[in-house]
This record gives C-alpha cells, structure tokens and sequence, in this order.
C-alpha cells in the first residue's frame, strides 16, 4: 500500500514538466481550443499612438496599471481617475497582461481583478478567470480560487452561451504557473453548486487527459452522485479509481456503503465490505452505523445486532447514535421493552441518553399505549436536565389520543406548560382536528381560548373543523359566532362552512337565516352547490312550503346550472302525495324544459301519487 502511495505522489510530481510537452500540446493543437485564446493580448498596432503623452498612450495602459499595483494597490481607485481616457481600452486581451505580470503576487492579481469587475463594471471572459484562479491555486490561496470557479459556472449558467471552463482552464495554463490540484478544485466547484453531471464530465476529461483527481475530488464527486443516485456511475468511478492507482480512504468506502445501503442491497454491501477489509482498510464507526441504520429500516434486526455484536470484537465502540437507532428499530416492530433494556445498557457503558434518545423509548411506550411508562421517561429525562421538544410533546399527546384519553391529553399539555415548555400549533391543530372528530366542539371551543393565550391565531382549518363540528350537534349560534369571527379577521369561510351551517339551520327549520347565508356566500364568489340546494329545497319541502321549494329549485338551476335529482324528487314526491296529478305533470314538464332529467326514484313518486288518487277514488265510489 505505502509503495502505491509514493508511487502516486511521484506521478503527481511529474504532471507540471510533463504536461506542457503532452497535455496541453495536444488541446492547444485542436480547433475547439484555438478560439478559446481569442482573449490572449493583441498589441494596439497605431503608430499615432506614440505622440501621446505616457498617461494617454494605449500602449502604456498595462504598465501603469502593474506599476501602481507594484507601488501602491490602493491607488488603483486613484488611477481610474487618472485613465479614464484609456480604460475603454482595457480589454480581455488587456487583463490576462496584467494577471500574468502578477503571477509572483496572487493578492496583487485578485485587488485588480476585484477591480475590474467591482470598479470598473467589466465583465471579465472565461480566459480571465482562469489566469486569476490559476494564480491562486499556485500561490495556495485555495479558498479564494474556488469562490472565483464557483462564481465563474454560476456566471456561466446565466450567459446563453455556456462556454467550457475546463477547456479554457488547460489552455490558460500554457501562459502561466499552474497546480494540477485545480482540476479537483473544478470537480468539486460543479458538484457543490448542484451540478453533479457536470462534475462527472470534468471527471472523464481530467483521467482522458492522463492525470490523476485526488482521491478527495474522487470522494466528493462520489458523495454528488450517490445523493443522485447514479449507481452505474458510483460503480465505474471507483474501478477508475483502482485502474489509475487512486487509493480510496475511508470516506471512499463510506460513502459507497451508504449508497449501497439506500439502493437497498446489503448482499452487496457485504461483498464490498469483505473487499474492503482485503485492501486494508477496517470499517470505522460510521460505517458500522450506515449498515446497522440500513437493517433496522428493512426489519432485519438480526442482521443489525450481529454487526453490533462484531464492533466490540474489532474495536469499535458504539456510540450514542449506534445505540438510538437500534432502540428505533426495535421500536418499530413493537419490541419495546426489548428497547428499554438496551437503553439501561447504553446508560450503564458510560454514554448519557440526548433527546433522540428518550425520544425513541417514550414514542415506542406512546405507540403501544403504555403511557405510564412514557410519561415516568418523560419526568426521567426532565431530571437529567433534557427538556423534551416538539416530537416528545407530540408523541406523548397522541399516544393519550389514541387511547381515547383526551382529558390526560389537555392536562399533558397543561403539564408541559408548567415545565416551561412551548407546545407548538401542530400539537394544537392536532387537538383540536381529533376532538371536532370526537365530537367535543366544547371542548375545542375551550382549547382556542389557551391557542389565543400561547399567542398563536387559529388557522382557518381549526375554525372550520370547529364549526363542523358545531353543526354536527346543532350548535348553530356557536357556529354562527365563529363564523362571523372568522369574517371579521378577513378568513373568508370555505364552501364546507357554509354546507354545515345552512343544513344546519334547515334541520332547525330557520329557512329564512339559511337563505340569507346562502346569498352571503354568493358575495364572497362562492356559488351554491347541490348538497346546500338540497338542504333548502328538502327543507321547504318538509314544511310543506311547496311554493318556495318549486321557486327555489327553479332559481339554482337557472342561476347556478344545479339540477339536484334528490331535489327534484323531494318537489315531486310531496305533490304526488297531495294527490295533484295535474300539477305533477305540469311541474315534471317544466323541470324537463329546464334539463332535470327524472330518474326511478321520479316514476315511483309518480306512481305512488296515482294509485293514491286510483284508492281515493274507489273508496268514494263504495261510500256511495
């Protein structure tokens, strides 16, 4: 292993003296690279030029620049004012002059190229940026050249036409010192700003051109893809990485047990790790703690305490993070006192329980309804000095829900509060949406005033759950409140509010409040639908107002295009029962013309309407 190390660093070492000769001979030779010096320095060929006094010669526009910057880089504001003939003059060709004169001062050659872009406006090309980043690299100003590649592909990214940094990177190293860390520093600046691809791209080049990526570049490049999940491409990086010589370290085959893990294939992973080991390398905590995640989300528990087991044998103590996601996967298959024990164990190796921790054991006991048992945890980790967040208090208020407990679950919250502890809105949506299915609208109604006091406004789902609720008992004054409540904070009620309340108000037999919040609803854009024309017209109906109920039935299908069968059908069946045939006929004509459509429901109303007439008149004819 160590020979293949030296042997590395030596090949690393020849890649300066060799690449002028091979390299870039062959890319400067291609047509693709020859535009790509277009921005080299052009001499200014007018021979007028030389009457010009030194400070307004175009020729000299250079050497001022480099000379104030030798003598003074403040004074380059200064200048600006002293060359505003000749800045017009500064072109691409212009900046590389200056950059490569700077190549001994890297903070000289950053202060003007922040000048020019900054100061003077201009927006220097490609080329530009890769003298600069060069420079920077070779002085071992790392973090400073990748902030310029990464601004450079962002400015890149925005122009219409996307120009190949990694082509104008090889050809600007012909003019000036260069550091094949660069190209790393490339494939890492893709792969950070998202650009994974592209990073991959830059990868292929830099092994086609025979250099060698650091096995950091090759690692971040990896972490990219496996997050992208290119599994054919995680796979042909790391055979390029034994094909080249590249040595992976640990993070190497962290990441690719991690990404094994994710694409759920642990045969695999045992495969790679066997490999892993042959080459030297022992799996680390990490690694472990990727695998044993791995089983426990799977349900292979066995598999996941077999590794734990083997840690100890190879050295590696658990940590906390090892311990709590065992506890997780026991809790998942219903194995909670099986967790708690672990969890004495965990305690009794020396490590101190955090938040997941007790997180884990109260949700598990929360889950299987055992509450005293969370609720002693909770107080346990109190002591400890832990204060329980957002998952516990949700936990332990659900685990009371799902009990049916509601009162130990408002007095839970009641008891958070006491411990200082902020109940968020989820827990107090979370309340208020099962008590309104619980039909306890009281008891939500107490609940908003403790929302209010927390200082969180209800949201319109509570009210509407609420008032839901509300007519469900017929509560409608309640109703009617928190609905004009909503109104007043400018929360327009939703179409079911109005649904609920206006049957509600039908049920009660108050036909005129309903009609009224059905023209209300109108002037907020909401159109009536068929459960609201129903409830109206079955309302009518049922107070034997048949007059209005056939008016209303017609006005919702002229206005609103509402052609409810149950509606019609409610009209007809109580004029059948009058035994008025003729009006049934005359009323069925005209719903017809205006496109309800009878269904059996229609004919058997019908009929019933007939053979009550037929009956009627066969008793009259027996009487006489």
């Amino acid at each position: 292993m160590y020979q293949s190390q030296n042997l590395l660093k030596l090949r690393r070492k020849s890649y300066a003296t060799c690449i002028s000769k091979s390299i870039l001979a062959s890319y400067s030779s291609s047509s693709s690279l020859q535009s790509l010096t277009i921005g080299d320095p052009k001499p200014i060929s007018n021979p007028l030029h030389s009457f010009l006094p030194e400070t307004q010669n175009p020729h000299n526009l250079v050497n001022l620049i480099y000379s104030s910057l030798k003598t003074n880089k403040t004074q380059l504001a200064l200048l600006r004012n002293d060359l505003q003939h000749l800045i017009p003059h500064l072109g691409n060709g212009e900046i590389s002059r200056v950059l490569l004169r700077c190549q001994a001062d890297c903070s000289s050659a950053l202060t003007f190229f922040n000048w020019v872009k900054n100061d003077l406006g201009l927006v220097p090309s490609t080329y530009n940026y890769c003298i600069v980043v060069h420079i920077l690299a070779w002085s071992r100003s790392f973090s400073q050249a990748m902030r310029l590649l990464c601004e450079l592909i962002d400015l890149n990214l925005k122009r219409t036409e996307n120009l190949d940094v990694f082509k104008d990177l090889v050809s600007s190293a012909h003019k000036c010192n260069w550091n094949p860390v660069v190209f790393d520093m490339l494939i890492k600046a893709y792969v950070n700003i998202g650009l994974v691809q592209e990073g991959y791209g830059v990868f292929r080049k830099i092994v086609g051109m025979g250099l060698v990526p650091h096995v950091v570049a090759f690692n971040c490049l990896l972490n990219g893809l496996s997050k992208s999940n290119c599994i054919d491409k995680c796979w042909e990086i790391y055979e390029v990485m034994g094909r080249i010589g590249i040595i992976p370290n640990t993070f190497t085959f962290n990441i690719l047990t991690h990404f094994f893990c994710k694409v759920e294939d642990l045969d695999k992973v045992n495969e790679f790790l066997e490999k892993m080991e042959e080459e030297g390398f022992e799996p680390d905590i990490v690694t472990y703690n990727t695998l044993i995640s791995s089983c426990c989300k799977k349900g292979r528990l066995d598999d996941a305490f077999y590794l734990y087991r083997i840690m100890y044998r190879r050295g590696v103590i658990p940590d906390l993070v090892t311990y709590t996601t065992l506890m997780n996967g026991l809790c998942k298959v219903g194995k909670v006192r099986e967790c708690h024990q672990l969890f004495h164990r965990m305690v009794d190796r020396g490590l101190s329980p955090d938040i997941v921790s007790y997180n884990s054991l109260i949700n598990g006991y929360c889950k299987e309804g055992e509450m005293k048992e969370a609720r002693a945890l909770l107080h346990d980790m109190i002591r400890n000095g832990i204060f329980p967040d957002s998952f516990t208090c949700h936990a332990l208020v659900e685990g009371y829900g799902r009990q049916g407990e509601w009162l130990s679950a408002l007095n839970m919250v009641v008891e958070l509060k006491r411990f200082g502890i902020s109940i968020t809105r989820d827990i107090y949506s979370y309340l208020v949406f099962s008590l309104c299915q619980e039909n306890r609208p009281f008891v939500v109604m107490r609940l908003l005033d403790r929302i209010l006091e927390d200082g969180y406004e209800p949201t319109e789902e509570m009210y509407e759950k609420l008032i839901n609720s509300l007519c469900n008992n017929d509560c409608v004054t309640e109703a009617l409140m928190y609905k004009n409540e909503m109104v007043k904070k400018n929360m327009y009620p939703s179409l079911s509010i109005y649904q609920s309340v206006i049957s509600c108000l039908c049920r009660l037999n108050r036909y005129p409040d309903a009609e009224s919040l059905m023209e209300e609803m109108v002037k907020f854009g909401l159109e009536p639908d068929c459960t609201i024309c129903r409830a109206l017209v079955t309302g009518y109906c049922r107070g034997q107002n048949i007059a209005k109920a056939e008016a209303l039935l017609f006005s919702l299908a002229m206005e609103y295009q509402l052609y409810d069968s149950d509606s019609y059908n409610a009209v007809v069946k109580v004029i059948s029962e009058q035994g008025d045939l003729n009006k049934s006929m005359e009323l069925q004509d005209k719903l017809l013309k205006l496109g309800f459509a009878p269904n059996s429901q229609t004919c058997k109303h019908v009929l019933d309407g007939m053979w009550k007439v037929m009956e009627e008149e066969k008793e009259g004819v027996c009487e006489v």
